[in-house]
C-alpha cells in the first residue's frame, strides 16, 4: 500500500438530493457490489481510511521493511528548502493528507519564508482529518489550516482564494493506487486547480527487487495483514456486511506483466458473504477479493502520465532506495 491509498480500480458515478452521509452509503454501496460482481472481485482501498486504518496505516509506514516512507522522507529532507526557496510558495494543498508526517518537512520551510502560510489537507476520513488538523494548528500557531474532507477519487475542489503561488502534492507514491486512466484524471483535476506559477510535487515507487517490493507489503508483524482486513470490518460497519474476518487472509505479491504489487484477500474455504440492499456473493475457496494495487514507475511513464494531465517535468531527484519525487510545471 501507498500514502492515503484511493485508488480508482473501480468507477461508479452516483448523484443525489439525499443528505451528505446518505449518498455517501450509497455510493460506497454501488462500488461494493459493482466490485463483488466482477469475476476478479475488488472493493476500492479507499474504503480502508476509517479512523483504526488510518492509524494502521501509520504504523506500517514505520516498520522495516517498508522502505517507501523513509525514501521519501529523505528525499524531502534533501531538497525542500531549495524547492521552497526557488518557488515561493505561501500555501500547500495535500492530496491524500493523513497524519501529515512527511508535509511538515514542507509546512516547517514555508513557516521560515512566509508569515502567514496556508494547508489544505485533502482526505476521505472526516474525523481523522479533524483530529489530526487540530494537532496541526497547536503545533504551528501561524498556520491557516483549511482541511477539506472529501473523496478525490471522484472530484475535489479547492478553495478559489489561496494564496498564491501554492504546491498541490501528491505524495507515499499514492499515484501508484491507481489505473492509468483515473491517475490522468486526478491529476487533470489538480491541474484544473492550478494557475501557471503553481507547481505539481508527487512522490513516486520506482520498479526494484521483487522481493524487495513483497517484503514492504508483507511485513513479519503482521500490521499490514491487519490493515488489510480491516476493509472488511468496514464493509460490516458501513453497510451491515457479515464478512468474518476469521475467513479470509492477507496476500500481497508483484504482478511484474502490470508492473506493480497487488494486495488481495483471500477466501479460506467456501462461503456466501450477504450486504443488506445488494445482495449475496459467493466465493469458492481461494477465490480473492483485490483490495489494492500499488503501480512502480520509471522516468518515462511518469512523463507520459504528466503529459496525459498537462504537466511537463520540473525537477526529477532519486533516492539510494529507487523512490523518487518529481515536480510537475502545468503547461499552457
Amino acid at each position: 500500500m501507498t500514502k492515503r491509498s484511493a485508488c480508482q480500480m473501480i468507477d461508479v458515478e452516483h448523484q443525489s438530493a439525499e443528505p451528505p452521509e446518505a449518498t455517501a452509503r450509497a455510493r460506497m454501496l454501488a462500488e461494493v457490489d459493482e466490485g463483488l460482481r466482477r469475476d476478479q472481485k475488488e472493493i476500492p482501498p479507499k474504503y480502508f481510511y476509517d479512523q483504526r486504518g488510518s492509524k494502521l496505516f501509520e504504523e506500517i509506514t514505520n516498520l522495516p521493511e517498508y522502505y517507501l516512507t523513509r525514501a521519501e522522507r529523505r528525499l524531502l529532507e534533501s531538497w525542500t528548502s531549495q524547492w521552497i526557496d526557488e518557488f515561493g510558495p505561501v500555501t500547500l494543498v495535500e492530496l491524500g493528507a493523513g497524519s501529515a508526517e512527511k508535509t511538515r518537512i514542507l509546512l516547517e520551510a514555508m513557516q521560515e519564508r512566509v508569515a502567514a502560510p496556508t494547508y489544505v489537507p485533502i482526505d476521505i476520513s472526516e474525523e481523522f482529518l479533524a483530529e489530526q488538523s487540530t494537532i496541526l494548528r497547536k503545533q504551528y500557531p501561524r498556520l491557516q489550516v483549511i482541511p477539506v474532507a472529501t473523496d478525490m477519487t471522484t472530484s475535489f475542489q479547492v478553495p478559489a482564494d489561496l494564496g498564491r503561488p501554492a504546491i498541490i502534492a501528491l505524495l507515499g507514491s499514492t499515484i501508484g493506487n491507481f489505473e492509468p486512466g483515473p491517475a490522468a484524471r486526478l491529476l487533470g483535476q489538480a491541474r484544473s486547480a492550478m494557475t501557471r506559477h503553481d507547481r505539481f510535487l508527487m512522490g513516486v515507487d520506482l520498479e526494484k527487487d521483487a522481493q524487495v517490493l513483497e517484503r514492504a507489503y508483507n511485513d513479519a508483524r503482521g500490521t499490514t495483514a491487519r490493515f488489510n482486513l480491516n476493509l472488511l470490518r468496514v464493509l460490516n460497519r458501513e453497510l451491515g456486511a457479515d464478512f468474518d474476518l476469521q475467513d479470509f487472509q492477507h496476500q500481497a505479491f508483484y504482478n511484474a506483466d502490470e508492473h506493480r504489487i497487488e494486495m488481495h484477500l483471500v477466501a479460506r474455504r467456501g462461503l456466501t458473504v450477504t450486504i443488506p440492499g445488494a445482495g449475496s456473493y459467493r466465493f469458492a475457496s481461494g477465490e480473492t477479493i483485490r483490495t489494492e494495487i500499488s503501480c512502480k514507475f520509471d522516468r518515462q511513464r511518469v512523463a507520459d502520465l504528466f503529459l496525459q494531465s498537462g504537466f511537463t517535468i520540473d525537477r526529477w531527484v532519486v533516492g539510494a532506495d529507487g523512490f523518487a519525487l518529481v515536480m510537475g510545471t502545468p503547461m499552457d
